[in-house]
């Protein structure tokens, strides 16, 4: 996610943090390389124009040039800058005090509207809402049969009533939900062109019937500037709250979530991070940013934690820790509970620090979790309790039927100890340092080794001591 955006605008900055003083022709050498970030990622001409001019202008004002650390002061400065671009405003939705609430998701074919219902109403669901979902999708062929497989999946209502007048169906779709004492109605409208008047229209009439507590509009960040101009149209003709942006995670760019909220005035309120359907999550704009510049995103990475271990694994693996004990069951739960998580790469990457230590983090191959669950399932309880008695003959074993070399059985047995160490370092309080980290975790083949890792930071060390 923006990872080309991300590589340069680190880049811009880079030469900036360590400086122990700024002067103009350095701060405007990092201005034009940031702009042609900006431009490159696809953000909004005058977008970028406007926020290379107020950082240039900070950068060159008194505070900075009396800090004591100037160079981390502008970085500071185009953090909260981003921030401010992304939507410095909270992105929660409004909720009717006399349930229930409406959130009516409107925007173009394709986008996606009827896949973020069902994520929205698992959301919602979690929070402890009653959410209910009402297809109100009656143009396109079999858009009501998969919002109620959705439903199915997600275990909430699906209202799907009068097939050929849109407006009807809300109506009929929202008392149903207030009599079943449902608090949240997410309506799923047709996808449309914007330029289609009728279609404009048919949306129009709906929002006059369901009153929505909400409109949000949904774009694909894909798209980039053509997903501005849309969000620009539908604020013309049917104005919106909010922006649910999906497909973020395979957004390299960024252009679309950098300039929606500066040219409608309208915020970002949920992303879609993935295909999955518990994938969608409320939008944090400075903690966007934080990713953006390579500083990770330690309060999301809490929370996906929180939400993946249970209370029971939690004081479970507490108590083992206390006691130095990591044996192949729990290495096997660390990974579950990982995998829980989201994806290896999205993961890490939210560690401050971490991403630029563990080159190669993009080729990491999620069957390689896979692989090291199926090695620790053909070692026998015995072995996975005491790794110890894992002699060469098992190794051979446990290879074979696991479907890997004897190397690789190696490599995870190696990881396991060094996991073990680092266990034991946490429970008397003593965290070793993130390289050490990084090297005690396997790659079973899947991506650089450690001595790689050191060899390829050597020579870029060489390199710029010759420049």
């Amino acid at each position: 996610m923006f990872d080309a955006l991300s590589d340069k605008l680190q880049s811009a900055l880079g030469d900036l943090r360590g400086r122990g003083i700024l002067d103009e022709e350095a701060i405007s050498r990092a201005m034009r390389e940031v702009r042609l970030a900006l431009l490159e990622a696809d953000v909004n001409f005058g977008v970028v124009k406007e926020f290379v001019a107020r950082v240039r202008e900070r950068a060159l004002g008194e505070d900075v040039q009396k800090s004591l650390t100037p160079g981390q002061q502008v970085v500071k400065i185009v953090h909260e800058e981003l921030t401010e671009l992304l939507g410095s405003s909270d992105s929660r939705l409004a909720f009717s005090p006399r349930p229930p609430t409406t959130i009516l998701l409107a925007g173009l074919q394709g986008s996606g509207k009827t896949t973020a219902a069902g994520k929205l109403a698992l959301l919602l669901s979690k929070e402890g809402k009653k959410p209910a979902l009402v297809a109100a999708d009656l143009q396109r062929p079999a858009a009501i049969d998969q919002l109620v497989q959705l439903g199915d999946q997600v275990g909430v209502p699906v209202y799907a009533g009068e097939r050929g007048d849109p407006v009807k169906a809300v109506h009929d779709g929202i008392e149903r939900a207030r009599a079943d004492g449902r608090d949240v109605v997410i309506l799923d409208t047709a996808g449309r062109l914007h330029v289609d008047e009728a279609l404009m229209e048919e949306l129009a009439a709906v929002r006059r019937e369901a009153k929505p507590t909400n409109v949000l509009l949904v774009l694909d960040a894909m798209t980039g500037q053509e997903a501005v101009n849309v969000a620009q149209a539908f604020r013309e003709r049917i104005d919106f709250d909010g922006v649910v942006l999906t497909k973020l995670d395979g957004d390299a760019r960024g252009g679309a979530a950098l300039s929606v909220r500066a040219v409608t005035g309208r915020p970002i309120k949920l992303a879609s991070l993935g295909e999955r359907l518990d994938a969608l999550d409320w939008f944090h704009p400075d903690r966007m940013a934080s990713r953006i510049l390579g500083m990770g995103d330690v309060l999301t990475l809490i929370e996906r934690a929180e939400a993946a271990i249970e209370e029971d694994e939690k004081e479970e693996l507490e108590r083992r820790m206390m006691k130095g004990e990591f044996t192949f069951d729990d290495f096997l739960s660390s990974y579950k509970m990982l995998r829980r998580m989201g994806p290896l790469q999205g993961v890490l990457k939210m560690i401050p620090g971490l991403g630029k230590q563990l080159e190669g983090l993009d080729q990491v191959d999620e069957r390689q979790l896979k692989r090291v669950e199926a090695v620790i399932l053909s070692m026998t309880p015995h072995e996975r309790r005491v790794p110890h008695v894992i002699d060469a003959s098992r190794r051979k074993r446990i290879a074979a039927g696991s479907g890997s070399t004897v190397e690789q059985v190696n490599q995870l047995i190696e990881a396991r100890k060094q996991m073990a160490k680092m266990m034991k370092m946490a429970g008397s309080g003593k965290m070793p340092q993130l390289p050490g980290m990084a090297a005690g975790a396997p790659t079973m083949g899947g991506g650089p080794r450690p001595s790689a890792t050191r060899k390829a930071s050597s020579k870029r060390k060489k390199k710029k001591a010759k420049r």
